[in-house]
């Protein structure tokens, strides 16, 4: 007696891929809630044991807020203007200084959050682009698994503790890779916007050209354009006029540090290389990525594979790249899962991830490019899910050979 096979929708993702994301995200997640509440209540995260504000990488952006609100945006650039403001935003002096490195249509962000007291302009920085990096995963997983990815990369506990804008760039690139297909005019609303860090835009032109996204191209231009024109010609004076020395500063005496630079650039440097090997390095890298990305979109491989390899991409052709900044990851990972859910996920594959995953989780403890280990690791896996279909779709195509009895 033969039992009939249970049936199974064709599309239906294999539950235990799934229910492995969810799992293993919320209590990532968890875990990152009851830390930072640890941390808080001994009085390293917002505010000190004195209810001091604690200052960290968001007061450059409300002091930046509150000198443009008082009408002198152009002094957010000058560095002692600036920690001068911030020592007010704070309302105590700190030993270090945190730059005001964006462009100028940034200050619109920044004004509307200094309307705030400072704790809960830091609360409400955090909670919303939290929020619309959340949306923007659960958008390209198309379920509430994405929303738990988007809570348990490790890169996020980062993001929050740096009150950095990690999690704003995500969701912008997230954003447009998911809106590219069926919403190309929103998709270049969210790529004009990138435009506050121009370096995770390099490699979006010679993709869309390459693609022939002309709607993205031309509503990106604009917006960018409309909100590059919207502050005088002071702040932009400003930005150009400070930016070569925070070049120099960054990343040619390596005063934030060269270990922190998630980057090929950051590598070099770390481990005693010298500047123009650094910078070759770099070049030759990005160069060899942007190739790689730009050979993928011009096959005929699934566009969730093609929206993978363009936001890890992103991360590898700048050399100006942090922790919280690799938060971006969690794009790539979402379209990455996306297609696994639909095909199935072997064991090899999970355990890569996992270890980029730790990778990034030990960051406080050692000192170097582990950030930038664990996006190879991504940008490895996704290659090889692309050999692996372009193998499959050859061969399906190769005609059958008929054999003679």
């Amino acid at each position: 007696m033969h039992t009939a096979p249970a049936i199974v929708p064709a599309d239906a993702p294999p539950l235990s891929v799934r229910r492995l994301i969810g799992v293993v995200s919320l209590a990532l997640a968890l875990g990152y809630a009851v830390m930072l509440f640890g941390t808080y209540l001994q009085g390293h995260f917002l505010t000190d044991r004195q209810g001091q504000a604690i200052a960290n990488d968001f007061v450059d952006v409300y002091a930046a807020g509150r000198l443009a609100l008082e009408g002198a945006a152009a002094s957010a650039y000058d560095w002692p203007l600036h920690k001068a403001a911030e020592v007010r935003a704070l309302g105590h002096d700190f030993p270090d200084y945190y730059g005001w490195h964006y462009p100028p249509p940034f200050l619109f962000v920044a004004m509307a959050l200094a309307l705030l007291p400072y704790l809960a302009a830091a609360l409400l920085w955090l909670v919303a682009t939290l929020t619309a990096y959340a949306v923007a995963l659960r958008a390209i997983l198309a379920e509430r698994t994405g929303i738990l990815l988007a809570l348990g990369l490790p890169a996020a506990i980062w993001n929050i503790t740096a009150g950095q804008d990690g999690f704003l760039t995500a969701s912008l690139i997230g954003g447009t890779l998911a809106l590219l297909e069926r919403r190309p005019a929103l998709a270049g609303v969210c790529l004009g916007l990138l435009t506050y860090k121009p370096q995770f835009g390099l490699l979006f032109p010679l993709v869309l050209i390459v693609d022939r996204r002309w709607t993205t191209i031309t509503v990106a231009a604009l917006v960018a354009l409309a909100s590059w024109l919207a502050f005088g010609s002071a702040s932009w004076q400003a930005f150009f006029h400070w930016m070569p020395i925070t070049g120099q500063v960054v990343l040619g005496e390596g005063r934030a540090d060269f270990a922190r630079l998630q980057s090929l650039f950051g590598l070099v440097r770390a481990h005693g290389g010298s500047q123009t090997l650094a910078w070759t390095v770099q070049l030759v890298g990005s160069m060899v990525v942007a190739a790689l990305v730009v050979c993928l979109w011009r096959r005929r491989a699934p566009y969730e594979l093609k929206a993978a390899a363009l936001a890890t991409g992103t991360l590898l052709v700048t050399p100006y790249v942090y922790m919280y900044d690799v938060v971006v990851l969690a794009v790539a990972v979402a379209f990455l899962l996306r297609h696994a859910l639909e095909r199935g996920l072997v064991a090899a594959e999970a355990a890569a991830l996992a270890a980029a995953g730790v990778l990034i989780l030990i960051f406080r403890y050692v000192k170097t490019q582990v950030g930038l280990a664990a996006v190879v690791i991504v940008m490895m896996l996704i290659v090889h899910r692309a050999i692996a279909v372009s193998a499959a779709m050859a061969s399906s195509r190769a005609p059958a050979i008929e054999q003679t009895p």
